[in-house]
């Protein structure tokens, strides 16, 4: 081929791999089918825009430190940072494949050729390049396959630290309602065996019957046995904070106790538009939407990879000879080969690749809608569980406060010998369990705002990812 043809040739290259390329399916966006308004009553007071410093207003700055040593320190964290590493690396190779090749090439050698010819010495510097015409758009795919897989993984990274933020946090509440409930335990331990003691004494002097005074005994040890439980529950639920964030345990246990029993108070925020639109702020949403597209570009891929893939090389450089005192100097230059492969014959493997991949955009779509459904499922059960909680409060409050009126009338008339110890156990036994009811209710309702800002994507927007992407 003389040079104007194969100038030609490449003309035509050029012009075919802006023009060829193959269908790739369609990618489902943030308007796929999903509910368009709630079924659960909303929250109230407030605005999403506090979701970023949603930690940060529960004015409580241990749970906002043990949250950000927990992300540091966080396993799932370093292989979400791994994985994009790994991420961007396929999105340079993708994008390089996009654009020629270039190489440069230097060689030396000093010798003869034949015996009593001259020592000689010859040398050689120059640049070497190759590319492949995208006339099917393989390549193209697959550089979109590798941008949305890189952006899936950051989406994943952010996902994974609201993730890690939720259960440290709600861990976090159970502790500190947990310490709530050994105040309770306590008073209530004490308060039997004070009543063992003096029903024991009344026993001895004829005044209480020797089964009250059993009844008495077996009441006190049934108080420790509940505080014992209570107390090792709380250990365990600090063994899991040390875990998750490598504190060092004698020095947590010191900041731990300065707000004994103290549960973090909710920063209230509103979710005043539809589904569809709230959950763009999910990240693993946006990451499901990235995998479509990952599938949908792999599948043209797979498509372009069964018609022909044309390669042109090329190479310019200056030689240099210098052999019995006479130099050569020179430049050389080349284009091609032009290589051209046709797949003729592989037994069906790049028709079943394709298929494959065509199965795999199914599944991911599919992947994708339920999650969807699955993610406004999880919002609107927190915040059923926030409006079940508000309603119950009151009342449990009502009850905790009868309850201890009805205890304190009934030790009084205990003391005087106008109850019995079976009315005393009973209006303690239904004063316990009125105070544990409403602190569960409180320690249920900051776990329900926390599952609602873990639901609603904790702060996380698709606009902070693409400002990521573009830098």
């Amino acid at each position: 081929m003389n040079l104007l043809g194969l100038q030609g040739f490449m003309l035509s290259a050029a012009v075919l791999s802006g023009c060829a390329s193959i269908e790739q399916p369609p990618v489902p966006g943030i308007d796929s089918p999903v509910a368009t308004r709630w079924y659960a009553p909303l929250s109230h007071k407030g605005s999403l825009d506090v979701l970023k410093r949603w930690w940060a207003q529960f004015q409580d700055p241990l749970m906002l430190s043990l949250i950000e040593d927990g992300q540091d320190v966080s396993a799932t964290l370093a292989q979400a940072v791994a994985r994009i590493a790994n991420a961007q690396s396929a999105r340079v190779r993708g994008e390089a494949a996009l654009v020629p090749s270039l190489d440069a090439t230097i060689d030396a050698s000093r010798g003869r050729s034949e015996t009593g010819d001259p020592v000689g010495t010859m040398s050689s510097a120059g640049l070497r390049a190759s590319w492949e015409l995208d006339l099917f758009g393989a390549n193209r795919a697959a550089s979109s396959a590798a941008q949305a897989g890189f952006e899936a993984s950051l989406a994943g990274w952010h996902d994974a630290r609201v993730s890690i933020a939720a259960e440290i946090a709600t861990t976090y509440v159970d502790l500190r309602a947990c310490e709530a409930q050994v105040v309770q335990a306590e008073f209530d331990a004490q308060s039997r065996s004070e009543t063992s003691r003096l029903t024991d004494l009344m026993a001895s002097n004829g005044f209480q019957s020797p089964a009250e005074a059993y009844l008495a005994g077996a009441s006190a040890a049934e108080g420790q046995v509940t505080l014992a439980e209570r107390r090792a529950q709380c250990q365990y639920l600090i063994k899991s904070l040390v875990a998750l964030t490598a504190r060092n345990e004698a020095a947590l246990r010191h900041e731990l106790a300065a707000a004994n029993a103290h549960l973090p108070e909710p920063v209230h925020f509103s979710i005043d538009s539809v589904p569809a639109q709230v959950l763009i702020q999910r990240p693993d949403i946006y990451a499901a939407a990235r995998d479509v597209v990952v599938a949908s570009a792999e599948s043209a891929q797979a498509q372009a990879l069964r018609w022909p893939r044309v390669t042109l090389s090329g190479s310019i450089g200056s030689s240099r000879i210098y052999e019995g005192g006479v130099s050569t100097n020179g430049t050389l230059w080349s284009i091609g080969p032009v290589a051209v492969t046709l797949p003729l014959f592989d037994g069906g493997v790049r028709r079943a690749n394709a298929e494959a991949a065509r199965v795999r955009y199914d599944v991911a779509t599919a992947l994708y809608a339920d999650r969807l459904r699955q993610a406004i499922r999880e919002v609107e059960t927190a915040l059923v569980s926030l409006h079940s909680t508000a309603a119950r409060s009151h009342d449990a409050r009502r009850a905790v406060d009868g309850f201890e009126r009805a205890y304190r009338a009934v030790g009084a008339r205990y003391q005087v010998g106008s109850a019995s110890l079976f009315d005393l156990e009973d209006a303690r036994r239904s004063m316990v369990s009125a105070q544990v009811t409403l602190i569960e209710l409180q320690r249920e309702y900051v776990a329900s705002w926390i599952a609602l800002y873990r639901a609603v994507g904790g702060g996380w927007s698709a606009d902070e990812l693409e400002e990521i992407v573009s830098t």
